[in-house]
């Protein structure tokens, strides 16, 4: 985001290594034209387009605030929130951990089903490729014991049935980024498809898995542009692919959600169990535990959830580790494991619902002393167009999360400035590469980046930066002016450099920035949405 940069090289410049509260008074002296420059800079931004930002130091002090308690969709800054409540809780979260497990089930009919027990994993694979947490190792229990099943059972009542977070748009759902959630969840819950292209006029070659069925419309054209366009309703196996690809085109990849992961893991055990000579005889089916009035707390009303017992497992997998896992979370955005990891916290706290979440999730937050009327949160990952922050919210959870003793770990799981993560290719080769550890953002019209700067003297700021309602073929970024000769030079600010020199860097980052995704660039057709980033 331009004006999260614009910010960072103004923050830099106002920072001091001074102390005592007249070197406060006198930065805060400092930063007031660079306030104003600010505040005129956010005026040539696209005309209805709300920011909100806050700097401050770890201590608590506000170096800069504007718009500091408007509430703003925050996207997947909300990942954030959800992987700090997590953490600081992660010893009995990991000690509850559990993996994926099989069992054999009477059929009735003198024969077993196989019944696959979803517990949370996020990591469970498939792929021929697989070395750990493999659905293989569950296949190959099951061949040992018996060459012949009934049904093949995929059982995600772990967590209740919430496929979706409230909020969520519909026309998400069909991209790999608004995926089934499921405690059974397998592959990442999504399915590749390859097309390659064919002679001019042809329709191009498809590989994907049979689980859905591909209605390839696409033509080979010259050159080698493509644009695909996917169409699958909600609930349903059918995929209608239409658009263009290049006769001189890379085979296109594209990614298809899958609405019941339960039903796909099942699908997929069966045919792993037929690879292994285990001769399955009955159907696909699946279990899935019906939100009920029991998962909600304030319905509990402090009573406990009710929890079936375990059953016996013929084979289970290794717990997964939670940590290794948000930092796939931040780093990569993971839609899907955020929204697990969710879950896993209100299913320690409760029942495993989202209201038992959100309950877990407040807890946290009035730790923090983040108020309760600066966030709301309907999902774990940042699709729900439901979920609220303000910049100061975000800024005073990060200034708690660095006071924990596992404050260093979280922040660790975040993306560094050119070097990793969602920002890999942002400010390389600036003075922020490996200086900017922060949570990026990216939801239809809204944009976030939040997280810490290491300044030149060595300080850590805090940071929150959020723009929300961009017009339509905007990204909610103002013209950049030449700010080395405007009025707010930065021989204003003596502790820094040359602010110039800092936008003269930051303007090359930018040409060398990976633009967004051109399937949900603003003012487009939004046919296969994007994760929030």
């Amino acid at each position: 985001m331009r004006l999260a940069s614009l910010l960072i090289a103004f923050a830099i410049p106002v920072e001091s290594s001074a102390a005592g509260a007249a070197a406060a008074a006198a930065e805060r002296d400092r930063a007031a034209p660079l306030l104003a420059a600010i505040e005129a800079l956010l005026a040539q931004g696209p005309a209805g387009t709300r920011y909100g930002l806050v700097v401050k130091t770890l201590e608590g002090e506000e170096l800069l605030a504007i718009a500091a308690d408007q509430r703003f969709i925050p996207a997947s800054n909300t990942k954030m929130f959800t992987t700090a409540a997590a953490y600081a809780d992660l010893p009995a979260l990991q000690l509850a951990a559990m993996g994926t497990g099989v069992r054999m089930e009477p059929s009735g009919r003198g024969s077993f089903d196989v019944v696959l027990h979803g517990r949370g994993d996020a990591l469970l694979a498939s792929a021929p490729e697989c070395v750990a947490d493999c659905l293989q190792t569950l296949a190959d229990a099951v061949a040992a014991r018996t060459r012949q099943v009934r049904d093949v059972v995929g059982d995600d009542s772990w967590f209740p049935a919430e496929r979706w977070g409230p909020g969520m748009s519909w026309n998400n759902i069909q991209s790999r980024y608004g995926t089934g959630i499921s405690a059974l969840t397998l592959d990442n819950n999504e399915i590749a498809a390859t097309f390659t292209p064919g002679a001019i006029g042809a329709t191009p070659t498809a590989i994907a898995s049979a689980y859905y069925q591909i209605d390839n419309r696409i033509v080979t054209i010259a050159g080698a542009a493509e644009a695909i366009v996917a169409e699958r309703a909600p609930n349903t196996r059918l995929v209608r692919l239409t658009g263009t690809i290049g006769a001189e085109a890379k085979p296109a990849i594209r990614y298809f959600s899958i609405d019941d992961p339960a039903h796909y893991a099942a699908w997929r055990m069966r045919d792993l169990l037929r690879e292994r000579g285990v001769r399955v005889t009955g159907d696909i089916g699946t279990r899935h535990r019906p939100l009920a009035p029991s998962d909600d707390p304030a319905i509990r009303d402090g009573a406990p959830a009710p929890r079936p017992p375990l059953p016996v497992m013929l084979a289970a997998l290794p717990a997964p580790l939670l940590a290794a896992d948000m930092t796939i979370i931040n780093k990569q955005s993971q839609n899907l494991h955020a929204d697990l990891m969710l879950h896993r916290i209100a299913r320690q706290a409760g029942n495993g619902s989202i209201a038992d979440g959100q309950a877990a999730l407040q807890q946290v937050m009035a730790q923090a002393q983040v108020p309760a009327q600066s966030f709301t949160f309907a999902d774990g990952s940042g699709m729900s167009s439901y979920n609220r922050i303000t910049p100061r919210a975000a800024t005073t959870l990060l200034a708690w999360i660095a006071r924990q003793p596992w404050g260093t770990a979280w922040r660790e799981t975040l993306p560094i400035a050119g070097q990793d993560g969602t920002l890999r290719n942002r400010f390389k080769g600036t003075s922020l590469e490996g200086k900017l550890f922060a949570k990026t953002g990216s939801l239809n019209a809204a944009r976030a980046l939040s997280g810490y700067l290491t300044t030149r003297s060595g300080r850590t700021l805090v940071f929150s930066v959020l723009a929300n309602d961009m017009p339509d073929g905007t990204d909610g970024r103002p013209a950049l002016p030449s700010i080395g000769r405007s009025s707010s030079s930065p021989r204003d600010f003596s502790a820094a450099g040359s602010l110039h020199d800092q936008m003269a860097v930051y303007r090359k980052s930018r040409k060398r920035a990976v633009p967004c995704p051109a399937e949900y660039r603003p003012g487009r057709s939004i046919r296969n949405p994007p994760r929030t980033l």
